[in-house]
């Protein structure tokens, strides 16, 4: 007789992680510090279970570590969105807050809900995903320290001093800014080269964004349709209608990424010009009477489509203009 599958929910925080494991009396509390130590004693642990799939929430940074680990035990994995963890339990009516409820909570869901298998991304794009933060972080501070300067330059007196450090630290973050986005673009051309070159024959898609599009769907093979990539991203529309009174405005989700959106909002600037499918759609919208931002964003949408078309099918893309601007 086929031994049932256990479902072991696993809530991770910077310095532990709790785990709960299903049992004939309820449920079995385990807190494991979140090092290799840890994850030691875990698969001891877990070496009692015939048949277990490890379910756990993707906590940040703080997953990862834990994740891999269990992955190269040749374990069966699950990340889940927190948020969808949060609807389950709102779901099932539940008040408590706590590390242990939460593991519970977690099993629960994979137990009801039998989640796909989870696998890590290649190293590479781990390191262009570090490298863009780094890029973003730093772009940051050259932004500071220019409208720092720009302050200090409407004052009647300058120290010398400070404008010095100030104009020497922003040589310094531009050399670092141009060093990173070197090696990126090194690295994603030695790994996805042809597919990164795809991406950018789009009207309208530039390196910056084809990159960013190809870490974020580790090449296009995270998502199963360009629906899922829309709402990762947060560029799904959202209806807000119920019965007869409610008739609220067609808006997007906003539940995705930020700085993916603005990327994709500046390409449609010239999307909306250089990209016939874009600019059909745009006049379209625009004749028939929808705000002009209204019409960006439906063409940023359709941006990621035809990425998403372009990058499974691994062709190029066929432009029908005669001269194209890339953000």
């Amino acid at each position: 007789m086929e031994t049932s599958q256990i479902y072991v929910g696993i809530d991770v925080s910077k310095l532990c992680f709790d785990v709960a494991i299903p049992s004939s009396k309820g449920y079995a509390h385990h807190q494991f510090s979140n090092d290799e130590k840890g994850f030691k004693s875990f698969l001891k642990t877990l070496s009692v279970l015939e048949r277990c799939q490890i379910v756990m929430e993707a906590t940040g940074p703080y997953y990862l570590r834990l994740a891999c680990y269990l992955h190269q035990a040749q374990l069966a994995v699950s990340v889940i969105n927190p948020l969808v963890i949060r609807r389950f339990c709102q779901m099932r009516m539940s008040r408590a807050k706590t590390d242990k409820k939460d593991a519970i909570m977690i099993s629960e869901y994979g137990k009801t809900e039998q989640p796909l298998l989870w696998t890590p991304e290649p190293d590479y794009v781990l390191a262009l995903r570090q490298m863009q933060a780094a890029v973003e972080l730093l772009d940051q501070s050259r932004t500071d320290i220019i409208r720092q300067l720009e302050a200090f330059n409407q004052n009647p007196f300058l120290c010398k001093d400070v404008m010095r450090a100030h104009h020497a630290s922003l040589r310094h973050l531009e050399k670092q800014i141009a060093t990173l986005n070197t090696k990126m673009e090194e690295l994603i051309t030695q790994h996805d080269g042809a597919l990164y070159q795809n991406i950018q024959s789009i009207p309208g898609i530039g390196k910056k964004t084809a990159l960013t599009l190809i870490v974020i769907s580790a090449g296009f093979k995270k998502f199963s349709n360009a629906k899922q990539l829309c709402s990762y991203v947060g560029l799904s529309p959202r209806i807000y209608q119920s019965g007869s009174s409610v008739k609220g405005k067609t808006r997007i989700t906003k539940m995705g990424m930020s700085r993916v959106r603005t990327m994709l909002y500046l390409c449609a600037w010239s999307a909306k010009r250089y990209n016939e499918t874009c600019k059909l759609m745009y006049d379209r919208l625009v004749a028939a009477g929808k705000p002009k931002k209204v019409a960006l964003i439906a063409v940023a949408n359709k941006l990621l489509k035809q990425s998403f078309a372009i990058g499974t099918r691994n062709e190029t893309f066929i432009p029908n203009y005669s001269k194209k601007i890339c953000f």
